[in-house]
C-alpha cells in the first residue's frame, strides 16, 4: 500500500457558519498528481484552504502530511506548511528582490542558518525547473512562465510530500501551461511528491489525464471512485 499524504474522511467543511462541503472522503497517494475541479463558488478553495490550515476541520477526521487537521491548534499551522509546496496562479513573488533572494527569504523564514545549505537548497531547486541561470534576475525581468517555475522552486525548497497548486496555468498561455504542466508531473513521479492541482482549464485536464476531484452541489466527486 502507497503512503497516504492526505486521507480526508467523513469531513464537513465550514466556512464560518456556513457549510460548505459534505460528507467529504479522499486519499491522496505518495507521488500522485490530482486535479481538483468544480465552478468557482463550489467549495474548491475552501478544500484547499482547510488543506493548509487556514480554515479549521471541525467535524470528520482529516490528516496532511502527518499533521491531524482535527486536533491541530494555530500554533502548529506554520509547521504543517513547511511541509507542504503551495504554488498560486498570481506567482507572489518578491517584487524587490531577485529570484535568489526570493528563495533565500523563504529559507531564512523557516529556520535555515548555514548559509553553504542555504545556497545547496536553491541551486538545487532552481535546477528542478530548468533556471539555474536566472537567480539574479529579477522577478519583472522574466517571463509568465519563468516567474511560475520560480514560484514552484520556491515551493521545492523544504522538500515537501505535498505541492498545493492553485491554478498554477491560469494565467499562462497554452505553450507555457504545457511546460508547467509537464514540470509538474514530472516532479510528482521523480521525487514522490503528491500534487494536488486547482484547476478551470479543461485543455490541460484533456491534455494531460489523472485522477479528479470535483466539489459540486456541496459534494466532493473522486473519479477513482466513480472508475472503480
Amino acid at each position: 500500500m502507497s503512503e497516504a499524504v492526505v486521507s480526508i474522511s467523513n469531513a464537513n467543511i465550514y466556512q464560518g457558519d456556513s457549510l460548505i462541503l459534505e460528507n467529504v472522503n479522499f486519499t491522496v497517494t505518495k507521488g500522485e498528481f490530482v486535479y481538483l475541479v468544480g465552478k468557482t463558488g463550489t467549495g474548491k478553495s475552501s478544500l484547499l484552504k482547510t488543506l493548509y490550515g487556514e480554515l479549521t476541520l471541525r467535524e470528520g477526521a482529516g490528516s496532511v502530511v502527518g499533521f491531524d487537521l482535527l486536533t491541530m491548534d494555530w500554533k502548529k499551522v506554520p509547521f504543517l506548511r513547511r511541509n507542504l509546496g503551495v504554488v498560486f496562479q498570481d506567482f507572489q513573488l518578491l517584487t524587490d528582490r531577485t529570484v535568489h533572494e526570493n528563495l533565500k527569504f523563504v529559507l531564512k523564514a523557516t529556520g535555515w542558518k548555514d548559509e553553504h545549505l542555504i545556497e545547496e537548497k536553491i541551486n538545487d531547486v532552481l535546477d528542478k525547473v530548468g533556471l539555474r541561470s536566472k537567480g539574479f534576475k529579477m522577478p519583472f525581468e522574466m517571463s509568465g512562465g519563468e516567474q511560475q517555475r520560480v514560484d514552484i522552486a520556491r515551493a521545492l525548497l523544504n522538500s515537501p510530500k505535498l505541492i498545493l497548486a492553485d491554478e498554477p496555468t491560469g494565467n499562462l498561455d497554452p505553450e507555457t501551461s504545457d511546460e508547467i504542466m509537464q514540470l509538474l508531473m514530472q516532479i510528482a513521479k521523480d521525487y514522490g511528491t503528491s500534487v494536488i492541482m486547482a484547476t478551470h482549464d479543461f485543455i490541460v485536464i484533456n491534455r494531460y489525464p489523472s485522477r479528479m476531484l470535483k466539489t459540486e452541489n456541496g459534494k466532493v466527486i473522486d473519479s477513482a471512485a466513480v472508475m472503480a
